[in-house]
């Protein structure tokens, strides 16, 4: 599933986070914005993008805050718009299965007639004593379009669905589908839920206490958009999106703390936009070779109905190269730039779509954002494999107030199962180390 960039996939970068201070959450940033959340063109994926609360006798006896991003079903709808890629390309037959069917074919057996697709469920549970318990599902169907076509990817379609007794809850349904001959690639997503998090702010600085305010929101989200082959692996399209959005305090404001704009208490956005994509990976499953380049401009104005008028742009480069068998390294860089009267849900937030894991997405937000990160990939027996990464980023006001001092470095490790051997869709569990603290994120599919 790719990029729901709000482009989702059920391949979910992120799906679930375990923050430093313990409590489990699901990015809400990367929820509200079917914008280009990354979206899930890669992953049914995005995986939107806050009082602080205690926790007593876990996580190792230590007392942590954190905030309680719930966007749990609009993951869906994240990878889409955002184009994170992660269904991909359906394995060819081995030596061993031709010589099964030939041995059939000569015995006279009739024989079992291939399977279109394949299911793909995961259940997710999310527990914490301030965000309540609950459950994330996501399940989603891979399958050829045309069993004819031998050139496109496996398209999916997804369903993804969150809950918890605190009240936050939320349900996306999505499809990503490879057409003649992987000519026309169309993408489409809608979601509907409310949330209750903590929002840190913009141009929070690393190293200084956190000031959160508890913040609920709610609402309803459309993202589509068409691609289509200009030739050699190089793809353009018209993209559109709308959402209608509600969001206020659910609690006092602490001093200091953000006051939600009166224009944003109550507010519809919808923007036109462009998305360029070259893509030369082997998969768009699990790349083991090739590049993706993958670049999106969303345009706000009120003459497609949106309140504020904005403009967003993310671009992104993904490296994939095979060191030996069974093993992979990859590496990402990615930017992000919010121009105009931008609402606070729709600037850059670092940690958004895994860019990069060890940081809560929300925690860090502005106008201008970058990300860099390498991973190194090992398949083990028995469908287990292991992952090691580390990046640095960073966010900023503009492009020239950038500092070393307040750069947001990061690094962990994971493991992974996979679901799905004929589309080698893995499940994954990583647990990051950042400036602020540790997360740990669970999910289906690659961070990228």
């Amino acid at each position: 599933m790719e990029e729901v960039s709000a482009e989702a996939a059920v391949v979910a970068s992120g799906v679930v986070v375990v923050d430093a201070r313990g409590r489990w959450v699901v990015p809400l940033a990367e929820t509200i914005r079917a914008s280009g959340a990354a979206g899930c063109e890669r992953e049914i994926g995005r995986s939107l993008h806050h009082p602080r609360h205690r926790i007593g006798n876990t996580m190792n006896a230590k007392k942590y805050s954190t905030h309680h991003h719930l966007a749990g079903a609009f993951l869906v709808v994240l990878l889409l718009a955002a184009g994170t890629p992660a269904l991909g390309q359906s394995s060819s037959a081995t030596p061993d299965d031709v010589d099964s069917a030939n041995d059939k074919q000569d015995t006279g057996a009739k024989p079992a007639k291939e399977k279109r697709g394949s299911l793909v469920i995961a259940p997710i549970p999310i527990s914490s004593p301030a965000f309540g318990s609950g459950l994330l599902l996501i399940t989603a169907y891979v399958f050829k379009f045309d069993k004819e076509d031998q050139v496109s990817p496996p398209s999916w379609v997804g369903l993804a669905g969150a809950f918890t007794n605190n009240g936050s809850r939320g349900l996306a349904t999505g499809a990503k589908l490879y057409l003649k001959e992987n000519k026309y690639q169309t993408t489409v997503a809608a979601m509907k839920g409310r949330a209750n998090l903590d929002f840190f702010g913009i141009g929070r600085i690393p190293g200084r206490p956190p000031v959160s305010v508890p913040l609920s929101m709610e609402g309803s989200i459309f993202f589509g958009e068409l691609l289509r082959n200009v030739g050699k692996n190089t793809f353009i399209g018209p993209r559109y999106q709308f959402r209608r959005l509600s969001a206020g305090l659910d609690g006092p404001r602490p001093p200091g703390g953000f006051e939600v704009p009166e224009i944003d208490l109550k507010s519809n956005s919808a923007a036109l936009g462009i998305h360029l994509q070259r893509d030369r990976r082997d998969s768009t499953f699990y790349p083991t070779t090739g590049s993706l380049i993958d670049f999106t401009g969303d345009f706000f104005d009120q003459v497609w109905g949106s309140r504020r008028e904005y403009q967003t742009y993310k671009i992104a480069y993904n490296g994939f190269r095979q060191l030996a068998p069974r093993q992979v390294l990859a590496y990402r860089a990615t930017g992000c730039s919010a121009n105009g009267s931008v609402p606070f849900y729709d600037l850059c937030m670092f940690g958004f779509n895994n860019d990069l894991r060890g940081y809560t997405t929300g925690e860090f937000q502005n106008r201008r954002m970058f990300a860099t990160q390498a991973e190194y990939r090992i398949e083990l027996p028995k469908r287990l494999g292991l992952v090691a990464f580390g990046g640095v980023g960073g966010t900023a006001r503009r492009w020239n107030e950038f500092r070393s001092d307040q750069l947001l470095p990061a690094a962990g490790a994971g493991l992974r199962f996979t679901l799905d051997k004929k589309n080698h869709i893995n499940y994954r569990i990583d647990v990051a180390f950042g400036r602020e603290g540790r997360t740990i994120s669970i999910g289906v599919g690659e961070a990228f």
